[in-house]
């Protein structure tokens, strides 16, 4: 097998998998809910939302669903430089969370909404207590309604819920910060009672298990939950695991947090304290029609007549940009999902945000990465295109030697032997330094699918956003271009058959690559001119060598 057929078959079972693997997350059905609570034993509250098996560690019970359609009440509509959130009196849920930079994936006119409440669609961020008589995410709480907005000059916004049970007083507060993403939440209870008193906070995001809307069925990137803990590291949960009982994470810890990850973007809650070794626990539940919640349940509050306490957490909710979410707690920058080359793929970002810090353009921060990476295996590069040229040389005589001994394949194979071995040519010998550039191009691939900086990130001319297909398709197209040239420049195979297959590659690859982000469509577009460049100047200077030497000989 020729270099070029290696380079062709690792890039069309790479792109073969990607199609895979998005035509099953397509095509499976959603998972279906689980079984009741009254066929399994479990409680359930009053209103018939089950309580989902109670853990050991903390809590005599995770905290109840929502089922059906949320009740709406009293709003506070929260309005910052970088985000827009309502908040509702029914159990201080954050039902709406929009962030005003971004774009929505199916209407780029809209903002982008992470938490929303719509039908089938719901994602909410919810807060409460359970074990005790302190109210949960289904109490009334007292709201002031209106438009809460961050003036010119304030750099923080509160906003102040309260609620009374059982001679409880909750106050829970939301902090909202100028140019963050980051939401303080404080839980100040006291107890006006005659009697003590107990609860175990808890913090969950109630969510649809559907991917996000717009998303592009060949590109599909993992969407659930996630957790973390210092001892598992960093656990990634299948919706469809946890609908069928078997999903595996952490369940106790000192340390950690719990979120929801989709592209580009995920919410987690987070403790004040990133040192903070108090023991929690962490949750994931099916509660029908295809939604899920997941959360952690935090120490008991425990409090005699007359005593206060707070309880301090800590919401992200916003885009995965690494340089920012690493120091908002450990494992957090791994919501970036390089899959399995991260340790390729991070120190490529590294660079290729360097790059972008130089130029302010992602476009040409992908360019000029292209050619470091180009730079850095020319050495490997060259010996492959070395070999490659050698063998198109000798094209022709494999040609005749085809023509030949026709079907004998073992007198074939005899005989081409003999020419590699009297022109010293290893068939072989461009294969491996391909094979070490492939897990980098990859990683590469995974950088540039994953980084959220170049979502709505203009590059020139037309191209606006480069994690979007090109509009026009002309990248795609002048892609499939230099695919046929790389073609031509290459060594032909004696087999008729595999001939068609190397010719029809460029069409297969500009068809696919029609629906690929534009930058990753312009990773691929330089790489190939590159390669032409570097494979027409090995080309010719063995053409000179070969030339001058025949000239000796006369």
């Amino acid at each position: 097998m020729d270099t070029q057929r290696i380079i062709a078959f690792i890039v069309f079972s790479f792109s073969l998998l990607l199609l895979w693997e998005s035509w099953q997350n397509y095509s499976n059905p959603k998972p279906a809910a689980t079984v009741s609570a009254q066929k399994e034993g479990l409680p359930a509250t009053a209103d018939g939302a089950s309580l989902p098996q109670p853990g050991q560690a903390l809590s005599p019970a995770a905290p109840a669903a929502e089922t059906g359609q949320a009740r709406r009440g009293a709003r506070a509509r929260v309005i910052t430089d970088v985000l827009t959130a309502e908040i509702d009196a029914n159990g201080g849920d954050l039902r709406e969370f929009v962030l005003t930079s971004y774009r929505q994936n199916e209407d780029a006119g809209q903002p982008f909404r992470l938490f929303e409440e719509k039908t089938g669609r719901d994602y909410f961020a919810q807060a409460g207590f359970v074990g005790g008589a302190l109210p949960t995410h289904k109490t009334v709480f007292e709201l002031a309604p209106g438009e809460y907005r961050l003036k010119d000059g304030q750099n923080e916004l509160k906003v102040s819920l309260k609620a009374m049970s059982n001679g409880a007083e909750v106050v829970r507060t939301y902090t909202f910060k100028r140019g963050s993403y980051v939401v303080d939440i404080d839980t100040r209870v006291k107890n006006l009672g005659t009697a003590a008193i107990e609860g175990f906070p808890y913090y969950q995001f109630q969510r649809h298990g559907q991917s996000p809307e717009g998303e592009s069925a060949l590109i599909q990137t993992f969407t659930g939950p996630v957790v973390y803990t210092e001892a598992g590291k960093f656990q990634k949960v299948s919706f469809e695991d946890v609908a069928k009982g078997k999903a595996e994470h952490a369940k106790e810890a000192k340390d950690g947090w719990i979120g929801l990850i989709q592209h580009h973007f995920f919410a987690a809650w987070l403790t004040r304290d990133p040192a903070d070794a108090s023991a929690r626990e962490f949750y994931t539940r099916s509660v029908g029609k295809d939604e899920y919640t997941a959360g952690v349940i935090l120490p008991a509050v425990k409090l005699i007549p007359g005593e206060e306490k707070t309880v301090s957490v800590r919401l992200y909710a916003g885009p995965q940009e690494l340089e920012k979410i690493k120091t908002l707690a450990p494992g957090l920058d791994l919501v970036v999902d390089y899959g399995w080359l991260t340790v390729l793929a991070y120190p490529l970002f590294v660079v290729l945000n360097w790059l972008h810090n130089l130029v302010h353009n992602w476009g040409t921060a992908i360019i000029l990465l292209t050619v470091l990476i180009k730079l850095v295996f020319y050495p490997l590069s060259a010996a492959s295109y070395k070999s490659m040229a050698k063998m198109r040389k000798l094209a022709p005589r494999l040609q005749h030697l085809k023509e030949r001994y026709g079907d004998d394949r073992q007198k074939l194979h005899e005989a081409m032997m003999k020419i590699y071995q009297e022109e010293k040519i290893n068939p072989l010998g461009g294969c491996l330094p391909i094979l070490v550039q492939i897990p980098v191009f990859i990683a590469l691939y995974w950088v540039l699918l994953g980084a959220v900086e170049l979502r709505q990130a203009p590059f020139a001319l037309w191209i606006s956003d480069l994690s979007a297909p090109d509009p026009y398709y002309v990248l795609p197209i002048v892609m499939a271009i230099t695919s046929f040239i790389q073609v031509k420049l290459s060594p032909s195979s004696p087999d008729p058959v595999q001939q068609k297959v190397m010719m029809a590659m460029p069409v297969i690859f500009s068809i696919m690559f029609l629906f690929f982000p534009a930058g990753l469509v312009l990773y691929w577009l330089i790489n190939n001119v590159l390669s032409i460049l570097q494979q027409w100047r090995i080309n010719k200077v063995i053409e000179s060598a070969s030339a001058a030497a025949n000239d000796s000989k006369h």
